[in-house]
C-alpha cells in the first residue's frame, strides 16, 4: 500500500478513484482512470481547467475535460476504425506509485504497463509510461515513455489540456504568430501562419508543426494562462464551436463557449520512434495570473 502524505487523500468511494491533492499554493484533483487531472488552481483564484458538466466518470469512458492523456496516437489510428480515439491510455487504470511534497509542490507518479489487453491491440508494443503531475503555484503534467521490448516503436501523444476561459469568441491566443498549420477542419489543409494573435471565430482545430515557444491565453475576463511545454515539437488549438458541441455527447450545448484546448503534442510527422531501452519525456506547464480590478472611489 502507498504512504500518501497529509496533503493528498485517496478517494476510492467513487465509481473512479481520485487523488485530492491540496498543497501549500495550489490544488488538485486527479483521476487513477487515466491519469488524468480533472481540476487545478490556485488558491484563491478559480478553477484553471474546464470540466464539461456532461463528463461520464465512467471505467470504459475517457474524461471529457481537464488533461487527458493521449498515447500511444492521437485522434482515430489510421486503418484501424474500431480503435480507441486518442489510444489506449486514457481509460487505462494507472498505477498511483507514490507522492510527496517539499513544502512547496506536491508530486504525484502514476505509471501503465504493457498488459495482455495493450498487446493485442492494434498498438502490441512492451512499454512502460510515468505520468508525473506536479501541483502548486503551477501545475507541471510530464508523461515519459519508455520502450521496453527489442524492437523499436513509434507513438503519438498529447496532453489534451483544456483551458477554462470566459468567453472563447472574446479570448486571445499568443505565441503562434506566423507558425504554419494544418488545418483539420479543411481535411488537414496547409495554412500560413497569421501575423497577428489568433482569436478563434468558429469551429478550430489546428497542429502547429514545429511550435515551440509558450503561449498564452488572453481572457477578457481579465486572467493569463502560460503554457509552456518541453520535449514536444507540436501543438494543438482545438475548440469544436456551437455545431461540433451539439454533435458531441459529453459536451453541453453551451459548453464550448467556455473552454480552450491548447495542447503540448508530437503528432503526426512529429512523432516519437523510440529504440529499446530510449525514452522520451514530454510534458506541459499551465501557469496563471489574474490582472486586478481596479476600482475609482469617487
Amino acid at each position: 500500500m502507498t504512504t500518501l502524505p497529509a496533503s493528498v487523500r485517496l478517494d476510492a468511494s467513487g465509481p473512479l478513484p481520485m487523488l485530492h491533492v491540496d498543497g501549500p499554493d495550489g490544488w488538485a484533483v486527479i483521476s487513477l482512470h487515466g491519469a488524468h487531472v480533472t481540476a487545478w488552481g490556485r488558491h484563491g483564484q478559480p478553477p484553471a481547467l474546464w470540466m464539461s458538466s456532461l463528463s461520464r466518470f465512467t471505467p470504459d469512458s475517457a474524461i471529457r475535460g481537464g488533461i487527458p492523456v493521449c498515447f500511444p496516437w492521437f485522434g482515430p489510428l489510421a486503418d484501424h476504425p474500431d480503435a480507441p480515439r486518442h489510444g489506449f491510455a486514457r481509460t487505462a487504470l494507472w498505477t498511483l506509485d507514490g507522492a510527496e511534497g517539499d513544502g512547496a509542490d506536491v508530486t504525484v507518479r502514476l505509471s501503465l504497463r504493457d498488459s495482455d489487453q495493450t498487446r493485442s491491440s492494434a498498438w502490441p508494443h512492451p512499454f512502460e509510461a510515468v505520468c508525473t503531475v506536479v501541483v502548486g503555484a503551477r501545475l507541471t503534467v510530464a508523461l515519459e515513455v519508455t520502450n521496453t521490448g527489442d524492437q523499436p516503436f513509434r507513438y503519438e501523444e498529447a496532453l489534451h489540456t483544456y483551458l477554462a476561459v470566459t468567453d472563447v469568441t472574446t479570448t486571445e491566443v499568443t505565441g503562434l504568430e506566423d507558425v504554419p498549420y494544418v488545418d483539420k477542419t479543411a481535411d488537414g489543409a496547409e495554412r500560413p501562419g497569421d501575423p497577428d494573435a489568433l482569436r478563434l471565430t468558429g469551429e478550430t482545430d489546428r497542429i502547429y508543426p514545429g511550435a515551440l515557444k509558450p503561449v498564452m491565453v488572453v481572457d477578457a475576463g481579465g486572467r493569463w494562462t502560460q503554457v509552456t511545454k518541453r520535449g514536444s515539437a507540436s501543438t494543438v488549438v482545438w475548440n469544436p464551436w456551437q455545431d461540433g458541441a451539439r454533435a458531441t455527447a459529453d459536451i453541453d450545448d453551451d459548453g464550448w463557449t467556455s473552454m480552450l484546448c491548447v495542447e503540448a503534442a508530437n503528432v503526426g510527422p512529429a512523432a516519437i520512434e523510440l529504440a529499446p531501452g530510449e525514452r522520451h519525456t514530454l510534458s506541459t506547464t499551465i501557469e496563471t495570473s489574474v490582472v486586478p480590478t481596479v476600482t475609482t472611489e469617487v
